[in-house]
């Protein structure tokens, strides 16, 4: 009897020090985004951040999981009005203007990264070359995911505003300048996932 509350014991201690642990990576990690999403530098109706280098990182060194629920606390405190956002910005206008559909298409892009994970990745994830081949596919992926919602959304909030913009129009704002540098950071994201895993795990 003793040795079964024994073992009950430790295995209660044991999921007590994950939750910790978890909501250590996570607070961790949105606190990353957000100072990432500070470093902002102005060239559209779209500014260029290492918003999503960070969620990249994060999402490929942490899990889908714990990831999405990063993205999910950060847009949470912007939500409320917490100055997360680039250009120190915050508050829920933040996601009903043209661009808050890039938010929200953080989200849902987290959750097709965490579904492709638990189901047609989980087998790419062990060693160096797969784990690269994996960063790399679910990280495309993810872009396109985040940039189909927020390009919807883009064109559905700018017509009610302002009017009717064609979809080519809306992509030589939102998407085309960004193709190279994404690339680029995508790149770093796994290499930094790369390293930064060994340490987490």
């Amino acid at each position: 009897m003793s040795n079964s509350n024994t073992k009950k014991e430790n295995s209660q201690a044991s999921k007590n020090r994950k939750l910790i642990y978890d909501m250590a990576l996570i607070a961790i990690s949105a606190a990353l985004i957000t100072v990432c999403s500070w470093i902002s530098i102005p060239i559209g109706p779209v500014p260029f951040t290492l918003q999503t280098l960070a969620i990249l990182a994060v999402m490929l060194t942490i899990g889908g999981k714990r990831g999405t629920i990063a993205v999910a606390v950060y847009l949470a405190l912007g939500a409320v009005g917490v100055p997360v956002f680039a250009g120190f910005k915050g508050g829920i206008a933040s996601f009903a203007g043209p661009t808050g559909g890039f938010l929200v298409g953080f989200v849902v892009a987290g959750l097709v990264f965490w579904l492709l994970e638990k189901v047609a990745f989980k087998k790419l994830m062990k060693g160096t070359v797969k784990t690269w081949i994996f960063g790399v596919l679910i990280s495309v992926i993810f872009e396109l995911v985040m940039y189909v919602v927020g390009v919807i959304w883009f064109m559905t909030v700018y017509a009610a505003q302002t009017g009717p913009v064609g979809l080519a129009t809306v992509l030589g704002w939102c998407v085309i300048p960004f193709i190279v540098p994404d690339i680029v950071k995508l790149v770093v994201a796994v290499l930094i996932a790369e390293r930064a895993g060994k340490i987490v795990k």
